[in-house]
């Protein structure tokens, strides 16, 4: 394939880039030289055609199921996602807040809530302990956001959790702790993005007794003298020694230039180096079992080789921690299908249409993604049904739910959150063997949602748009038995369609039960239908589930 240049590549369209950049020699404009962390050589080289080697392990696509601490400074405001971008957005909520009960962002900008934040109540083990019990079969971590603070003892980045804020390893005390509850560990980097996204601290207001004064975003080290952050370089927190994206002072402008078009500041090959240097420092000193970009592609691509180097270094070091087999999982977003070849697909806050061939993954949670005070005092939290019917569907569709419950500043998560954890692994207790290593049927469901057209939205975000019934039906399958799952308690006659003799290629069924239930199930069967009668008492609220074996 044909080299794209440097000018070839801003004129055209990101999915035009994705489909050009599939396979081949590509040129990047921040590429990462040879002074850098060193790649862990094997099987994979830095490109999409070695990469393609890959094969989902199989672990994995048992495992089904994950809780996500999707935590750090941000949640110490107790004000949603986004805090560290939209405290410098003025006049909005925020910005008001902010400004309330820290101050001026010119004068205790983000840094001051790092400061502040001493995570004094994290208990680690005991919440993964807690997530174990729910069902968990592997543990997320967040190890750094689009804030920019790294969440262990970085070697390539003063701003991280051991230097400041709760000056505690947050990484390895998760790792620990999922360890010593025997669960996989994965981690999550979301720093690639921090060049764009700071760009807000370099702004102003532009009314009040602060117009024309500038933002935190725009400090040197050399202002610290005499301060709490004497030494450090508000630089290499904020990254924005650069000039500012076209349309910078529409917060919302971000999503168009997430990519790094549309007018957006191209990273230069010093930040590009230094997030490849973080990344590779991360992974060698946890050796996480999963690695999720919040990225398209992998991380500063296309304008880099940075992801496509930490992805080839991510699988043949884990390879050689796993005797030669490949046993990582690395996650991107919005893939174009040959680099799902490369990757496991990950769909933010949604859910395809249609059964998957690829293993693939939903991330959502049951708030905002940061903790917020408002969704606990206004009862906004998906419930223990919502998330559990939301995992029925994506297994059927032969994919996998991580889950995150967001944590408060402090570290702890409050009562709700407890109460739906706990009632998530009442149902998962009584129907887990439904659930864990299976794989998806010949149709994933049956059903009103079924025929509803909701499509995905750029990285997923459709979620929430509809709402399964008793009409729902959801299938998947382990060896002989077939588990055919009703999201939600039936008030008559279940009638699968799916499994009518004429329609099945299931074969004879032999027996029907109810998962938690002793009583025998009343069913029959018909040239159009399985018919099943509801139980006198429902084994729990949330959804039945039908093992049906067959001859």
């Amino acid at each position: 394939m044909k080299t794209v240049t440097k000018s070839i590549l801003f004129g055209m369209s990101l999915s035009l880039c994705l489909n050009m950049y599939s396979f081949g020699q590509e040129e990047f404009l921040s590429p990462i030289g040879p002074n850098n962390e060193p790649q862990h050589t094997g099987k994979f080289e830095p490109n999409w055609e070695s990469l393609s080697q890959y094969n989902t392990p199989e672990w994995f696509r048992d495992a089904k199921f994950g809780i996500w601490a999707h935590w750090g400074p941000q949640c110490q405001p107790g004000q949603g996602d986004w805090y560290a971008r939209n405290m410098y957005d003025e006049g909005s909520k925020t910005y008001n807040w902010h400004v309330d009960n820290y101050g001026h962002p010119s004068e205790a900008g983000f840094m001051e809530v790092i400061r502040s934040w001493k995570a004094e109540r994290w208990d680690p083990e005991k919440l993964v302990a807690l997530y174990k019990k729910a069902g968990a079969q592997y543990f997320f971590a967040m190890a750094n956001h689009h804030d920019n603070l790294d969440l262990w003892d970085s070697e390539h980045h003063e701003w991280n959790s051991v230097s400041v804020g709760p000056k505690r390893n947050i990484i390895l005390e998760w790792a620990n702790a999922a360890k010593a509850n025997k669960l996989p560990l994965g981690l999550s980097v979301h720093s690639a993005h921090a060049w764009r996204w700071y760009e807000s601290s370099q702004l102003a207001d532009e009314n009040g007794p602060f117009k024309g004064v500038p933002y935190d975003g725009n400090l040197k080290k050399e202002d610290g003298k005499g301060k709490w952050w004497e030494g450090l370089d508000p630089q290499n927190l904020y990254a924005q020694n650069h000039k500012l994206s076209e349309g910078s002072e529409d917060i919302n402008k971000i999503h168009s230039q997430w990519d790094w078009e549309n007018g957006a500041e191209v990273p230069s090959v010093e930040y590009s180096e230094n997030f490849y240097n973080r990344s590779i420092d991360l992974i060698n000193k946890f050796n996480p079992d999963l690695l999720y970009f919040d990225d398209t592609g992998l991380p500063l691509y296309p304008i880099s080789d940075a992801g496509l180097k930490i992805a080839a270094h991510f699988y043949n070091s884990n390879m050689a921690n796993n005797d030669g087999k490949l046993e990582a999982v690395l996650f991107g977003k919005i893939l174009s299908e040959s680099q799902k070849e490369a990757l496991v697909w990950d769909v933010e806050r949604g859910a395809p249409a249609e059964l998957q061939q690829k293993p693939w993954q939903t991330c959502t949670c049951i708030g905002n993604w940061h903790y917020s005070e408002d969704v606990y005092n206004q009862d906004r939290y998906k419930s223990a049904n919502d998330v559990i019917h939301m995992l029925v569907d994506v297994v059927s569709k032969n994919g996998n739910l991580l889950l995150n419950v967001p944590i408060k500043g402090d570290g702890s998560i409050d009562d709700k959150e407890i109460q739906i954890v706990e009632n998530i692994g009442k149902w998962m207790e009584i129907n887990k063997e439904s659930i864990f290593s299976t794989r998806p049927w010949e149709v994933f469901g049956e059903g009103p949602s079924v025929e509803i057209k909701n499509p995905i939205n750029a990285q997923g975000f459709n979620e929430g748009k509809m709402k399964f019934t008793e009409k729902d039906i959801r299938f998947n399958q382990k060896g002989k038995l077939l588990y055919a799952t009703i999201l939600g308690l039936p008030s008559e006659t279940v009638q699968i369609k799916s499994l009518g003799s004429r329609a099945s290629g299931f074969g004879k069924i032999k027996k029907v039960e109810l998962l938690g239930s002793s009583e025998k199930v009343k069913w029959k069967i018909s040239d159009n239908m399985l018919s099943i009668e509801p139980p006198a008492d429902f084994p729990n609220d949330i959804a039945l589930v039908y093992k049906i074996q067959r001859k």
